[in-house]
């Protein structure tokens, strides 16, 4: 591993990968979601609002994606997302069983007492490789389990009473272009 020494004491010299060094993060794009979203879909559809456009400088570098989703819905909810480049899905599951769903982030509630007033969080992350100059684009897609026909929320719990007790939040996909290792 190589050591990396500034070569005097100013911030642009600490921060300057020197040449034939990958790795270092040339822009982030973020899309911030603080609007509502509900959905009893049993296919997997957009979630409104959840994605972001990004165009890599280089073929050979990579995108990193971040994804938070604050959910809500009643007991025993059962929804599935996953991330997709363009209309290609990416980083979800290996096929299981022949009735399991392939996806890449959990958005399901326990059967807790009071799930209706309650939001919980998933986020995952994942390198991607998309090989292109042209500008990419990175979107959030949402399933219910197949029968159940239970409402699922995005930013907001499933009872939506006026109390400070209901909680409003957000939800954020973020791509970050990092240098190819040269």
């Amino acid at each position: 591993m190589a050591l990396i020494k500034p070569n005097n004491n100013t911030i642009s010299a600490i921060t300057a990968l020197p040449a034939g060094v990958g790795g270092k993060v040339l822009q982030v794009v973020q899309t911030e979601k603080s609007d509502t979203f509900s959905s009893t879909s049993t296919s997997f559809a957009d979630v409104t609002g959840l994605s972001v456009a990004i165009t890599p400088s280089s073929s050979s570098n990579k995108v990193l994606i971040h994804v938070s989703i604050c959910f809500g819905g009643g007991q025993n909810l059962y929804f599935h997302a996953k991330l997709l480049r363009g209309s290609t899905d990416i980083a979800i599951g290996d096929a299981g069983e022949s009735s399991q769903t392939r996806a890449t982030i959990p958005l399901s509630l326990d059967d807790a007492n009071n799930a209706n007033y309650k939001v919980k969080n998933s986020q995952m992350s994942f390198l991607d490789s998309p090989s292109t100059t042209s500008a990419t684009t990175y979107k959030i897609q949402a399933q219910s389990y197949s029968g159940d026909s239970r409402e699922m929320y995005i930013n907001r719990p499933s009872n939506n009473a006026n109390g400070g007790y209901i909680g409003r939040y957000v939800s954020t996909i973020t791509a970050m272009e990092v240098s190819a290792w040269l």
